[in-house]
């Protein structure tokens, strides 16, 4: 059945810092034929589906209203992305009945006492998406493994590719708010896929355990038991690995835990392999300010918005998700050191470009903190504030950002403090980027900027790892 959006400002007076970005409120309704909605410096108008001037990149985002979707990011020349058809017909109702009707789904079984709807989804999309162990078509070995007790698959290059010389590796932990994922789905097997037999590397993909079995520290932990395992000298020799040149990768949520990571290793006198590269791929790196520019920017944004990402992060603390109003309003984070403050000042750490027009907002405070939200100030669940003597140990980093991402501002900061610990960084910022664009890179969600930050980056592993 085809779809019309009938579409309506969640608030007027809201001023939009870039004209070709728009979030509006949306539900369902029958129609004769997909509309697209352009709207150009404040003038709306609808369009038929065949516009050449306009596209509408639009996904559905499922909220707890049932009926209420975020819909955005109107991009003025279509040839960016794709056809104004796959653009709605793809994102839209392939990602709605793809996701929201499995969350959907998932609550129902839920409310009818089946279990978890977090486990219920992953569940399901498992069964839709799971991979097999099976070498690829390009040749590369896939197996799954166990490093220490914790799961994982590693990926291997075919065998001619460079055959009698070392291989690179890396360690690649997947993002997905540290309660989805998997290195078995298609997304992040094909990218690990291609990353093995491009880069002639052995890729490491760990499958970390996730909410709500578990909370923080452990899928931390189960990182770091892979990464030490897989820099063993005899796991490194095991698999053809050149010592020297072994790095740690991931996007989100796995960003977060590579940049922990890459500061454990890198400050653990135990460990006499080290990461020589780290490249993070729009991390998540603290949970104490929501009213970044970035988050305030892009708070209803599609596929990621910031009530999503706070309830992400209470997930993984262990905090009581009724906190998320509260965390959405800064009201946790008020009477902070002035040196941990500063470790997150973005009115210090971000260009005057992503500062300007945006001003700090704190809520009442929230006493018992600690209490409240555990871990919250722990260097190893929020990776941006650890010390400059940290970050002056780690590796040599690439730092990916998104202008459409609330963690925009989160890796710009780090990339930042980096660089002023004197660390080598390459900070690669996508102006007509957005969350998860990385893993959109193959069919049926094949987007030209998915394509293009995937190569920026196996290029840079390429020149530096």
């Amino acid at each position: 059945m085809f779809l019309r959006l009938s579409f309506s400002p969640k608030d007027k007076s809201t001023q939009f810092n870039r004209s070709e970005v728009l979030v509006y409120r949306c539900r369902w309704k029958p129609a004769r034929r997909i509309q697209n909605v352009a709207a150009v410096n404040g003038c709306r108008r609808e369009r038929g589906c065949g516009s050449p001037l306009l596209a509408v990149a639009a996904t559905c985002q499922y909220s707890p209203e049932m009926e209420t979707f975020a819909i955005g990011r109107l991009c003025q020349d279509s040839s960016q992305l794709c056809s104004p058809w796959a653009c709605v017909g793809i994102l839209s109702v392939l990602r709605f009945s793809a996701t929201s009707q499995k969350t959907c789904m998932a609550l129902v079984m839920e409310w009818l006492g089946l279990g978890n709807h977090i486990k219920l989804t992953r569940e399901m999309s498992r069964r839709l998406e799971d991979t097999k162990t099976k070498d690829g078509e390009d040749t590369t070995a896939i197996c799954d493994v166990n490093f220490d007790g914790v799961p994982v698959r590693v990926f291997q290059p075919p065998a001619t590719a460079g055959e009698g010389r070392h291989k690179r590796g890396l360690l690649y932990i997947h993002g997905g708010g540290w309660a989805y994922g998997s290195p078995k789905v298609n997304a992040y097997n094909y990218g690990c896929c291609k990353m093995s037999k491009d880069l002639h590397m052995v890729v490491v993909s760990v499958d970390y355990r996730l909410y709500p079995d578990v909370r923080f520290p452990t899928p931390y932990l189960d990182c770091l038991t892979a990464a030490k395992h897989f820099l063993s000298p005899e796991v490194l020799a095991e698999y053809g690995v050149d010592r020297r040149r072994v790095g740690v990768a991931g996007d989100s949520a796995g960003g977060n835990m590579s940049a922990a990571i890459a500061q454990a290793i890198a400050t653990d006198d135990s460990m006499n392999i080290k990461f020589s590269v780290q490249a993070l791929i729009y991390p998540a790196l603290q949970a104490l300010d929501f009213k970044t520019p970035s988050y305030q920017q892009n708070r209803d944004m599609v596929i990621l918005n910031s009530p999503l990402m706070a309830q992400f992060w209470l997930q993984y603390l262990g905090g009581d998700l009724s906190l998320k109003p509260r965390l959405l309003a800064n009201e946790h984070s008020g009477k902070l050191a002035p040196e941990l403050r500063s470790r997150l000042d973005w009115t210090v750490l971000l260009p005057p470009e992503y500062r300007e027009g945006f001003f700090p907002a704190r809520g009442k405070e929230m006493k018992r903190i600690q209490d409240e939200i555990p871990n919250l100030l722990d260097v190893r669940a929020s990776p941006l504030l650890a010390g400059s003597d940290v970050l002056a140990k780690c590796p040599k980093a690439y730092v990916m950002t998104c202008e459409y991402d609330v963690l925009r501002d989160d890796g710009l900061m780090y990339a930042r403090r980096l660089k002023d610990a004197g660390v080598d960084v390459t900070s690669e910022h996508h102006l007509d980027g957005f969350h998860a664009c990385f893993s959109l890179n193959t069919w049926p969600f094949n987007f030209d900027v998915g394509v293009k930050v995937f190569d920026a980056y196996l290029r840079w592993l390429r020149d530096h790892l």
